[in-house]
């Protein structure tokens, strides 16, 4: 073969499988993360109180379970963490400090899993020596768990 039919075709595979790449649930995603960036890049025309009537529109979108999740999360982390701005992220609820997202809920229903997901990104002040969770699987929320998350929120944002 020739070093332009090469180039011409860089994506072809002479041999296995194809890979099928991303899942229309992460594609969808990727598209609201876009969608999310174009509304900052517009600048902060939309206030505060918009980026929470987002996030509350996301939570009333979910299935029950879920919602009722992410609903009473809500409420922990706007007691817990007042500094923190909800907005969304990926299409789901998401927690901001500086316009950087700390934290995040993942209804189970968005990427078909057993399980929501509460997590953290980097800029949380979880570390705790040279290995820690940044992501919990959640089936239910029950006191106990909500005094943890509320506890790690309130070390997230220290």
């Amino acid at each position: 073969m020739s070093p332009k039919q090469e180039t011409q075709n860089p994506g072809k595979r002479s041999a296995g499988k194809a890979s099928k790449g991303f899942t229309d649930e992460e594609r969808a995603a990727m598209r609201e993360r876009a969608r999310e960036l174009k509304a900052e890049r517009r600048g902060p025309r939309a206030g505060k109180a918009d980026a929470e009537s987002d996030v509350l529109a996301k939570i009333a979108d979910m299935p029950e379970a879920d919602r009722a999740m992410a609903e009473r999360l809500h409420a922990l982390i706007k007691t817990s963490a007042p500094a923190l701005s909800p907005r969304t992220w990926y299409g789901m609820p998401a927690y901001a400090k500086g316009g950087k997202v700390v934290c995040f809920f993942q209804s189970a229903q968005k990427f078909k899993t057993r399980y929501a997901t509460f997590g953290f990104s980097d800029k949380a002040h979880l570390d705790d020596g040279a290995m820690w969770p940044t992501s919990f699987a959640l089936k239910k929320l029950t006191a106990g768990e909500e005094r943890r998350i509320g506890a790690l929120v309130k070390q997230a944002v220290s």
